[in-house]
């Protein structure tokens, strides 16, 4: 049986490892918009979360750097990359290699009432399949921080990306209507342009939801592309940054459109 989130992720990991395969040392040492992270290290992260989904004990080595963590998350991440930085990029990447394909293996051998099983997952109590979603949302944005560093954007379409923009959608409703605040009666409309974009209206009537169309006279219109919508999403790129250079347009009420765009982050 076809599972699509099983089917995504090996799409992301499957583009993961041939931007890899094209990476010079060089490239594998470049800092990524993570801070205190290399391309390398991206990958070595998703590598170290893998593991302890698998079950396996945190590596028994002390991070050289910490000044870059913020929170207990982060310092059990950073065991995994730590350990995996004596290696060079290509054995990196061929650790990888095998890794992924031991757990594509894994997560295909689960019947259907595994995939549906209720457990904790990053977003609270949830089917087990939906935990899968939420590791090719993550292996996507790692592999955009990679692709990012050493300047060769790709897979910016495609069942991971439509899957990974599906729940950073999900989560603009909270964006606008509680930690932008925009009043009742409001309508943000994000205008995410691009193969996999969207036309996303986020209407606050008692609260706010997005509906299944646009309203005449929305109070403000954000447009961006799907490398943007991403990146200020996931915490990548600052927000007045990306107003500045004009990655982001606002059509309607200034105010409002920045309170958004400066809520935008959703990741811990």
């Amino acid at each position: 049986m076809t599972e699509p989130a099983i089917d995504a992720l090996d799409a992301v990991w499957t583009s993961t490892i041939a931007l890899g395969h094209a990476l010079s040392e060089r490239e594998w040492a470049l800092p990524t918009d993570l801070p205190g992270w290399t391309v390398k290290d991206n990958l070595a992260h998703i590598m170290g979360t893998e593991r302890m989904m698998r079950g396996e004990p945190s590596p028994a080595v002390t991070p050289a750097e910490t000044g870059h963590l913020r929170n207990p998350i982060g310092e059990a991440n950073e065991v995994w990359v730590e350990s995996y930085r004596p290696l060079s990029g290509g054995e990196v990447l061929a650790a990888f290699e095998v890794l992924a394909a031991d757990r594509l293996a894994d997560f295909r051998a689960l019947t259907p009432e595994q995939l549906a099983e209720v457990g904790p997952t990053p977003v609270g109590m949830a089917p087990f399949r939906d935990f899968i979603a939420v590791r090719v949302m993550d292996s996507w944005a790692h592999e955009q921080d990679m692709r990012r560093a050493v300047g060769r954007p790709g897979h910016l379409e495609g069942p991971a990306v439509d899957l990974s923009l599906g729940r950073i959608t999900k989560t603009m409703p909270l964006v606008v209507g509680k930690r932008a605040a925009a009043p009742d009666g409001s309508c943000v409309v994000f205008e995410v342009v691009g193969p996999a974009g969207a036309t996303i209206p986020v209407v606050v009537s008692g609260r706010a939801a997005i509906a299944d169309t646009v309203p005449p006279n929305p109070s403000v219109t954000l447009t961006m592309d799907v490398e943007t919508y991403a990146a200020v999403a996931f915490g990548r790129w600052d927000p007045t940054t990306a107003l500045t250079e004009g990655r982001i347009t606002i059509a309607g009420d200034e105010d409002l459109g920045r309170s958004v765009v400066h809520a935008m982050n959703f990741m811990i």
